[in-house]
């Protein structure tokens, strides 16, 4: 089990070597947000390699230049979004130009899951 903290913006699950991110109905993440990213990296991940996975239980927007900052956190491996949703999974093919590190859409968290710990050895 993780380590769970809530954010106005929406919840972020901490684990050994990834994050679970599920973001508010209605939120906006915008480049701003990218300073607690950055921060739980630092607290949590310093010196490892993690993947952040963001679990789009909700509709919320995102700034595609978030990606640009993200790119720039050494010790992120991978980006993955699970989504069940086709609409969710055809907008990441616009966010994962942005992102210069390994992006990959699932439909199951548990793959996505699976996925991060084969990044992270």
């Amino acid at each position: 089990m993780g380590k769970s903290i809530i954010y106005p913006f929406g919840k972020v699950s901490i684990y050994d070597c990834y994050l679970i991110a599920v973001m508010n109905e209605g939120a906006i993440v915008s480049p701003d947000l990218n300073d607690v990213l950055e921060n739980i990296a630092q607290e949590y991940f310093t010196n490892k390699k993690f993947v952040y996975i963001t679990h789009r239980l909700n509709s919320y927007a995102v700034d595609p230049n978030i990606y640009f900052r993200t790119s720039k956190i050494k010790n992120l491996v991978g980006f993955a979004v699970v989504s069940g949703k086709k609409i969710v999974r055809d907008n990441t093919e616009l966010e994962s130009v942005f992102l210069s590190k390994p992006f990959e859409v699932f439909n199951k968290l548990n793959d996505a899951i699976e996925w991060a710990k084969e990044l992270c050895n």
